[in-house]
């Protein structure tokens, strides 16, 4: 079934932005194969990532995700069915971000502003909300 997972996570001091070319390079190797397709944003302290494939694919992905030691204290957002996929080209799209400078291409009301610094601390799981803000840094 077609399903999307989001999680985010703290990335530790070591992982270096050397260490993000390689996480973007095994994805861009290994997604193909299994299907998957998705973003990762980052800065220099959290990682947060939407997948979309196969749930079988993406959960099994996501156990393998959770023990890295690139980061820590992953906190799983949200999972489920979805009808299409919101990336369909992308083994994994990425971007940097800077947490106290958040640039959206779209608008972004304060409310909007307050749940994505939620949603990277791990405060906020709630699923669509999350989905929402992740496409606004793409369109």
């Amino acid at each position: 079934m077609l399903s999307h997972l989001v999680y985010v996570s703290v990335r530790k001091e070591e992982c270096t932005d050397e260490e993000i070319d390689k996480i973007l390079a095994a994805c861009k190797r290994n997604n193909p194969k299994l299907d998957i397709t998705g973003v990762l944003l980052y800065s220099k302290t959290h990682f947060l990532q939407y997948l979309e494939g196969d749930y079988k694919e993406i959960s099994g992905l996501y156990e393998k995700i959770k023990p890295d030691t690139r980061h820590k204290n992953v906190v799983l957002i949200t999972t489920g069915p979805i009808e299409e996929r919101t990336f369909p080209s992308w083994e994994m799209g990425s971007k940097e971000i800077d947490e106290d400078k958040v640039e959206f291409q779209t608008d972004l009301s304060k409310e909007e502003a307050q749940a994505f610094q939620d949603i990277i601390a791990g405060k906020d799981q709630e699923g669509n909300r999350s989905i929402q803000l992740i496409k606004k840094f793409f369109k």
